[in-house]
C-alpha cells in the first residue's frame, strides 16, 4: 500500500475509474479497489447512472487517494492502479459507490487482499454489496433503467428545429477544442445524444492535430492548446445547459453552452482565447451584445489572441447633432452641422438596394423616398464609427450611426426591407454598435417579404416632364391653376427662385419659378460669374427647400415652359422668406398680379431696414428721392431701433392722416382705413369712370373662364348694387363661388362667377391707383374675447365712425404685419397736442364704454407713453365701476 497521495479529480471513465492531476497537471488514471462498475463506452445498464453518481461526487475537487494494488497490463507493458479514494466530505470510494448498488466485487477480489488494511476493506465492501443485493439498489434492481444513447444522429437539423431554443441539460464528455465539445444532451431521462457540439458565436484557434490517413501531426494554431486547456478545466464532464439554435454547414449542432456561472464564450472571448464570429449572430440575439462585449474588454486589455496588436480605438467624443439636408440614396445622406458645414455620410453596415441586382433594383426609387419622408430637414444624431479610405473610383467614406428621435435609421431601414446588412470581416471594426440586430432584422424582414424581399416588384411611379415644351406645360397648366395648395416635393434646386419639383398624385415632373419676384442669377460652374448674392440665395433655397415637401400654386408659365407660381414650406411663402433675407427683390407687376404684393413689399421693406443681403449698401434717401418725396431721417433711438428690441415694429414719424373708417372686422375689431385727400380725389374719379364703364353692354359679360386666387375683378356690392374693384381670395370650385375683397373699402363677401366681371386693367387695375383700403388697429386698447361683448364693440365703433372724416394718428408701423397702430381722433383735436389729443380719442371713448379695455401686456410705443396709460386706466376703472359693457358681472380678468 502506497503513502496517501493529493490530486484533483479531472474526468471519471466510469462508475470504478477515475483520472486524476496533480499540481504539476500530469495525469494518472486510478481504478477503484476490487469493485466493477457498468462500462459505459458499451452502454451497458446503470452504466450512465454509475458514471454520473461518481461524476458528481468528485468531479473537479481535490481528493486524498492511496494505491493498494497493481495489476499488469496485456498490452503495453504498464500495469493499472488499484486504489480507494478518500473525498473532501469524509466518505471513501469504493464504499459509496458499493453502498448505493452503482458495482459490484470483483470475482477475483479476494486474491488482492494480501494486506490487513485490504482485507479490512474487502469484507467491508462485502457487508455494503450484500445490504445493496437486498435493497435491490443500483444495478440490483429488479427492473433496472434502460437509457437510450444515440451516438450518431441522423438528422441534425431536423433534431436542431425540434429541440430549438430549448434549455438541455447536458455533460460535457470531451473537449475538442475551445469552441468544439463532445456533449451528452439528455433530452429525457430515458433518452441521450451524444455528438459534438460547436459553441455559438465564436471561434477559437485549433488544437494540434493528427491525419488518421497518413499519420501526419498538424500544429496547433497559436492559443489553440490553451483554449482547449481553459474550457476543459471547466467544462469537462460538469453539467451545463446547451440551447440549441440550429446545425454548421458541416451539419453539426450549434448552440450557446450555459455553466452556472455563465455564458462559457463569454469567459473564453474575455481571456482572448477566441474570436466571435457573425454566422451565429441571428441566432443568438441580444446575446451577440454580450459576446462582442467580452471580445472588445479582450482586445482593450490585449490579452491572447490580442497581445501585441494596435490597441483598440474608442470612437472620440459623443454624438454630433446635425440636420439632414439631402438624401442620396438608401444608405448615403448629406447633413449639416451646427456650424453650417455640410458633409457626406454613409449608414454603418447597411446597403441600399443593390442596383445591380434585377430582385432588388426596382426598390431602389421607394426606400428612397421611405427615407427622405422621416428624414429630411429633421434634426439627427450622429455618431462616427469609422472611415474607408478613398480607393479607385471612390471618395473617402465616413461610417456613421444616425439616430433620429430615439430610432436607429439603419435600423429602421433593414425593418421594413429596405436595406441589406453588410457582411464585415471578423477584424472589421467599422461597424454598426447594433450590428447583430440588423442582422436579426434583416432575417425577419426576409421572413415576412417587407420591402425588396416581397418577391412581388413594387409599382413603379413615372413622372412626365410638362416643362419639356411650353405646348405641355399649358396643357397642364389648365388643370394645376385650378387647383390651390397642390402637394408636391422639390426634385433639385436650379437657383435660388426656381426648382424642379414633383407632383406624385399627377405624375408630374415641373420646372417651377417663383412668381412676384426676381432673384440674382448664381454661377452654373466653376468658369461661370454668377450675379452678386446669387450663390448665397442658391444656398439658402437648397438648405430650406431641398428635398422637402412643399405645396405650389400655379398662376401662369414662362415662355420656356416653366410653371410661375406660389411655392410654400411648412406653409410659408418662401417667396417671401427669400425677400425677407435680402436674396431677392419684388416684380411689382407680378407680385400685384399674384395677389400676395403687401406681404412681399413688407418683407422687402424690412430686409432694407436690416441691411441685408442684396440691401446691404441700402441709402434710404435714394428711394425717397426716386419716389419724389422728402426723407427725414429718423431720431437717434440708442441702437435700439425705437421700439424697445422690437425687431417687428418700427418708430414712424409723428404724422396725422385725414381718413375715413370704411370698415370694421368683427372678429378681431380691426379697422380698414380711407386716406383723405388726393388718393380719395383719384378713388371717387376712378369710380365715375367705372360707373361709365359698366354700363357698355361689352363690358357687362360674365369671366370667360374662372377666377384665380389674387385676380383683380370687378364686383357687384350687394347692399347697394354699385361695381366696385375686388380681389378674388379663394374659390368654391364645387358652388362656382368666389369670395372677393373690395380692395379700397375692405369689406368682403361670396359672389357667384356669375356676378364677377373683368375689368380694364390699363384704366382700373392697381398698377393705375393702388388699394385704397388701409390695414389698422387701435392703439393702447384690447378688446374683448366674448363673441357678444366683441360684437358690442365693433358695433359702437362701426356707430362712432361711420361716414365720419377723422384723424388718424400713427403711433407705429408694423411693417411685419403691415399694419398701422392708430388714435383716431375729431378733426379739431388735431390742434392739441400728441398726448392731449389721445385723451380725447375715440381709444378712449370705447375704453370709458367699457368695450375695450387697456391691454395686459403693452407694446414698447404704448409703455412709453405714460399719462395716456393712465388716463385710461382710469376710464377703465370707472366703467367697471359702473359695471358697463363687458363689465356688466364685474372684472372676470380678476380670476
Amino acid at each position: 500500500m502506497s503513502a496517501p497521495q493529493e490530486g484533483r479529480v479531472k474526468s471519471v471513465l466510469s462508475g470504478d475509474t477515475v483520472i486524476l492531476q496533480n499540481k504539476g497537471k500530469q495525469e494518472r488514471t486510478l481504478s477503484l479497489a476490487f469493485i466493477n462498475a457498468p462500462r459505459l463506452q458499451q452502454d451497458e445498464p446503470g452504466a450512465f447512472e454509475s458514471r454520473d453518481f461518481i461524476r458528481k461526487q468528485c468531479v473537479g475537487k481535490i481528493v486524498h487517494f492511496r494505491v493498494l494494488y497493481n495489476i499488469p497490463q496485456k498490452t503495453g507493458g504498464g500495469s493499472r492502479d488499484y486504489g480507494i479514494v478518500n473525498l473532501a466530505n469524509g466518505q471513501t470510494l469504493p464504499d459509496l459507490i458499493v453502498q448505493e448498488g452503482w458495482a459490484k466485487l470483483r470475482d477475483d477480489a479476494d486474491r488482492k487482499a494480501e494486506s490487513p488494511q485490504a482485507s479490512e476493506l474487502l469484507e467491508r465492501l462485502t457487508a455494503l454489496e450484500a445490504h445493496a443485493k437486498a435493497d435491490e439498489k443500483g444495478v440490483w434492481a429488479s427492473k433496472p433503467s434502460n437509457i437510450q444513447n444515440v451516438r450518431e444522429l441522423s438528422d441534425a437539423k431536423a433534431f436542431a428545429e425540434e429541440h430549438k431554443g430549448e434549455p438541455i441539460e447536458t455533460v460535457v464528455e470531451r473537449v475538442l477544442s475551445g469552441d468544439r465539445l463532445i456533449c451528452r444532451l439528455m433530452v429525457n431521462p430515458t433518452y441521450h445524444v451524444t455528438t459534438t457540439v460547436l459553441v455559438a458565436g465564436l471561434r477559437s484557434p485549433t488544437t494540434a492535430r493528427t491525419n488518421p490517413s497518413d499519420g501526419s501531426t498538424q500544429a496547433a494554431e497559436p492559443y489553440g492548446n490553451e483554449a482547449q486547456a481553459f474550457v476543459e478545466e471547466r467544462l469537462l464532464q460538469r453539467g451545463v445547459q446547451v440551447r440549441l439554435l440550429g446545425v454548421s454547414p458541416n451539419n453539426l449542432l450549434v448552440g450557446s453552452v450555459q455553466h452556472p456561472v455563465g455564458n462559457i464564450g463569454e469567459f473564453l472571448l474575455k481571456e482572448g482565447l477566441a474570436r466571435c464570429t457573425d454566422h451565429h449572430s441571428t441566432w443568438l440575439g441580444a446575446e451577440m451584445g454580450k459576446l462582442r462585449q467580452a471580445e472588445r474588454e479582450a482586445k482593450e486589455q490585449q490579452r491572447g489572441l490580442f497581445r501585441g496588436a494596435a490597441p483598440l480605438q474608442r470612437s472620440a467624443g459623443s454624438e454630433a447633432e446635425a440636420t439632414v439636408t439631402r438624401i442620396f440614396s438608401a444608405d448615403t445622406l448629406f447633413i449639416r452641422n451646427k456650424a453650417g458645414a455640410e458633409k457626406r455620410i454613409n449608414l454603418s453596415s447597411v446597403r441600399q438596394p443593390k442596383p445591380s441586382d434585377p430582385k432588388q433594383s426596382p426598390f431602389g426609387a421607394e426606400a428612397r423616398e421611405f427615407l427622405r419622408k422621416r428624414l429630411i430637414g429633421k434634426h439627427v444624431k450622429i455618431k462616427t464609427d469609422g472611415k474607408r479610405p478613398a480607393t479607385e473610383g471612390y471618395d473617402e467614406r465616413e461610417m456613421a450611426t444616425v439616430t433620429s428621435g430615439n430610432t436607429n435609421v439603419a435600423l429602421m431601414l433593414v425593418e421594413n426591407g429596405y436595406a441589406s446588412v453588410i457582411r464585415h470581416r471578423m477584424d472589421d471594426t467599422d461597424r454598426s454598435p447594433l450590428y447583430d440586430d440588423l442582422l436579426a432584422a434583416e432575417v425577419k424582414a426576409q421572413e415576412e417579404g417587407k420591402g425588396m424581399w416581397n418577391p412581388k416588384p413594387p409599382k413603379q411611379q413615372t413622372f412626365v416632364d410638362h416643362s419639356e415644351s411650353l405646348e405641355k406645360a399649358k396643357r397642364q397648366l389648365t388643370l394645376l391653376s385650378k387647383q390651390r395648395k397642390v402637394p408636391a416635393v422639390v426634385d433639385f434646386v436650379k437657383s435660388g427662385s426656381r426648382f424642379t419639383v414633383l407632383v406624385p398624385r399627377e405624375n408630374a415632373k415641373l420646372t417651377f419659378v417663383l412668381g412676384g419676384i426676381r432673384a440674382p442669377k448664381s454661377a452654373r460652374g466653376p468658369q461661370d460669374q454668377g450675379e452678386p448674392f446669387g450663390q448665397e440665395a442658391h444656398e439658402f433655397a437648397n438648405k430650406r427647400c431641398m428635398q422637402r415637401d412643399v405645396e405650389i400654386d400655379v398662376e401662369d408659365t414662362d415662355k420656356q415652359g416653366g410653371f410661375i407660381g406660389q411655392l410654400y414650406v411648412n406653409r410659408e411663402n418662401f417667396a417671401k422668406l427669400l425677400v425677407e433675407e435680402g436674396f431677392a427683390q419684388v416684380h411689382a407687376y407680378s407680385a400685384e398680379r399674384s395677389g400676395n404684393a403687401n406681404e412681399l413689399f413688407a418683407a422687402e421693406q424690412r430686409a432694407k431696414e436690416g441691411r441685408k443681403g442684396l440691401w446691404h449698401d441700402w441709402d434710404p434717401s435714394k428711394d425717397a428721392e426716386e419716389n419724389g418725396e422728402d426723407y427725414d431721417a429718423a431720431p437717434a433711438t440708442n441702437g435700439t431701433n425705437g421700439a424697445n428690441g422690437d425687431a417687428g415694429m418700427s418708430k414712424a414719424k409723428m404724422d396725422y392722416r385725414d381718413v375715413t373708417v370704411t370698415y370694421v372686422d368683427p372678429t378681431n375689431a380691426r379697422i380698414k382705413l380711407q386716406m383723405l385727400g388726393s388718393g380719395k380725389q383719384n378713388l371717387d374719379s376712378l369710380m365715375k369712370d367705372f360707373a361709365n364703364f359698366h354700363i357698355s353692354p361689352q363690358n357687362s359679360k360674365p369671366l370667360a373662364q374662372p377666377p384665380k386666387a389674387g385676380d383683380v375683378v370687378s364686383a357687384k356690392f350687394s347692399a347697394d348694387n354699385v361695381w366696385y374693384r375686388a380681389r378674388v381670395r379663394r374659390n368654391d370650385r364645387e358652388n362656382r363661388t368666389s369670395e372677393v375683397v373690395y380692395i379700397d373699402y375692405g369689406n368682403s363677401e361670396t359672389q357667384p362667377w356669375s356676378s364677377l366681371r373683368a375689368i380694364d386693367n390699363d384704366r382700373f387695375g392697381v398698377q393705375k391707383l393702388k388699394p385704397q383700403a388701409v390695414d389698422a388697429a387701435l392703439s393702447f386698447v384690447q378688446f374683448p374675447t366674448s363673441p357678444e361683448y366683441l360684437s358690442d364693440s365693433c358695433k359702437f365703433l362701426d356707430e362712432v365712425t361711420y361716414d365720419r372724416a377723422l384723424v388718424a394718428m400713427v403711433d407705429y408701423n408694423d411693417t411685419r404685419d403691415n399694419l398701422l397702430y392708430v388714435t383716431l381722433i375729431e378733426p379739431a383735436g388735431a390742434e392739441a397736442s400728441g398726448s392731449s389729443a389721445r385723451l380725447k380719442s375715440v381709444n378712449a371713448e370705447i375704453v370709458s364704454e367699457g368695450l375695450a379695455m387697456v391691454p395686459k401686456k403693452l407694446r414698447p410705443f404704448e409703455r412709453a407713453a405714460g399719462d395716456v396709460l393712465g388716463d385710461l386706466k382710469a376710464r377703465e376703472s370707472e366703467a367697471k365701476n359702473e359695471r358697463r359693457g363687458m363689465w356688466e358681472y364685474g372684472d372676470l380678468t380678476e380670476d
